[in-house]
């Protein structure tokens, strides 16, 4: 169920909130046991049997969470329940995600071995990364046993975070799961950043798919220099749009609930090196890998072999995360060159400022490329096009068609991908005319625009438009 549908807008979501506040207000067990039945529904309502795998992690980390706890009472070593707890997730994962790769890499050796078909259970790389992160955040000490198993069901189901993020550790939320507050505020907090994410999902990360969609579907022997860049571009914008926009949303209906999850990306866009990116972009995965594999690992306060190794190892990991695809295990090793030229070699540390962020956004977008290809082959191809590599001639007229329907749309992306709106509601709260408070219009002109948001954003909806998730596949 994705949360820009009319089923989850119209029917799902008003149905639990009346649930919760009306049917359950003031008995937080019950509302616990309500939100994780919902959440259960929500997650089974594409495909019901993938449920099953979903209590199936559930019931395997309350039971690796006691299992710690009583080794930490007896005062004995937590490395085989926690070696036992990762093996047993990560074995889980990779069955349902990377048996089929291995198996096909491993054909490549000649060895004809049969390729099982295993379809991917959704968003099973975040449930079993809270999983695993309830695990750890307990021997760590970061967090206490959680001994109600239905309120480590609600953590590792919540629907609004379920299926693409962002990552919550367990530590972040365990007092919530329990002792939350709802306030009007918070829920009117959740409701504007809920419109804010639906407007940047529907309004721009759609429009920009359906480019990007049609440039990555042609040959890319074929392809004109404008149209390769157009095509790039419109990607680097849908999956930053897409993807925060499911994030905005998923905080703002967290909110709605009680409950505060971090924020996953502050302006990505707008980083003028490859590791302020990583700071503001997927902030939950990045902090995730830095809590549980980095900084166990020695992090940065290691020689400096080691701090190289442990950067590898990371990005290594993060690449393998995102897809069982060796274009994404190259995207994940470029991005630890990027990052090993910049602590080691200082690369563009002493460029101008918008050489730096130019230079940091090129990067990035031509990584994007490479993490939206299906295929190394087509991505070199692609990258050739980009280069103007390929011989290919003029496009027709096509990138230019392509460009005055969805100039207003590319307009949009380039200007919200920095804080500017933020900075002028600012500004604009300063001014003083006459001696006259601006900030009464300034909040009226933000209501009017929000509203403005969620009916166009409905109006699409209704449209039945192009509406995928990107992150749906990880």
């Amino acid at each position: 169920m994705l949360f820009s549908s009319s089923v989850f807008l119209f029917a799902f979501l008003p149905v639990v909130l009346l649930g919760y506040y009306v049917v359950m207000r003031g008995m937080r067990r019950r509302q616990n046991l309500f939100l994780l039945i919902s959440s259960l529904f929500f997650y089974a309502w594409g495909e019901p049997r993938f449920v099953l795998v979903m209590l199936l992690s559930i019931w395997m980390n309350y039971g690796f969470g006691r299992w710690v706890h009583r080794r930490k009472r007896q005062c004995r070593y937590l490395t085989l329940p926690i070696a036992v707890s990762a093996g047993c997730n990560l074995g889980l994962l990779f069955v349902f995600k990377y048996l089929a790769f291995t198996v096909e890499s491993l054909n490549t050796l000649g060895l004809g071995l049969q390729v099982p078909v295993i379809e991917l259970p959704i968003g099973i790389s975040f449930f079993t990364f809270q999983a695993l992160s309830y695990v750890l955040d307990v021997a760590m000490d970061r967090a206490e046993v959680q001994r109600s198993p239905l309120d480590l069901g609600l953590y590792i189901s919540f629907f609004p975070q379920l299926i693409a993020g962002p990552i919550v550790k367990y530590a972040d939320v365990a007092g919530q799961i329990a002792h939350r507050q709802e306030t009007w505020a918070d829920f009117s907090e959740g409701c504007v950043r809920f419109l804010t994410g639906l407007g940047k999902k529907v309004l721009i990360a759609n429009q920009a798919a359906v480019v990007a969609d049609r440039v990555f579907a042609m040959d890319p022997a074929g392809l004109s220099v404008p149209l390769a860049w157009l095509g790039s571009l419109c990607y680097t914008f849908q999956i930053y749009y897409d993807f925060s926009g499911y994030s905005d949303m998923a905080i703002g209906l967290g909110l709605m609930f009680g409950f505060r999850f971090r924020e996953n990306f502050e302006h990505p866009y707008a980083a003028r090196s490859i590791s302020e990116f990583w700071r503001r972009w997927h902030i939950s995965l990045s902090t995730w890998f830095r809590d549980y594999v980095y900084i166990p690992l020695g992090g940065n306060r290691v020689e400096r072999g080691k701090h190289i190794r442990n950067l590898f190892l990371v990005w290594l990991l993060t690449g393998i995360w995102h897809g069982a695809n060796w274009t994404f295990v190259l995207w994940g090793l470029l991005y630890f060159c990027l990052l090993y030229l910049e602590k080691f070699r200082r690369l563009g540390k002493n460029w101008p400022a918008p050489f730096q962020w130019a230079g940091t956004f090129l990067a990035v977008n031509f990584l994007w490329m490479l993490f939206r290809a299906d295929t190394l082959s087509y991505a070199g191809q692609f990258f050739l096009a980009m280069m103007g590599l390929n011989g290919s001639g003029g496009d027709g007229g096509l990138s230019g068609l392509y460009l005055r329907e969805n100039a207003v749309i590319l307009a949009l992306a380039v200007f919200f991908s920095f804080p500017t709106a933020q900075a002028l509601g600012k500004a604009f709260r300063r001014l003083r005319p006459f001696g006259l408070d601006l900030s009464p219009l300034w909040d009226l002109l933000y209501a009017l625009g929000l509203t403005a948001v969620g009916v166009l954003s409905v109006c699409w909806l209704v449209k039945g438009t192009y509406n995928p998730f990107i992150y749906f596949h990880f």
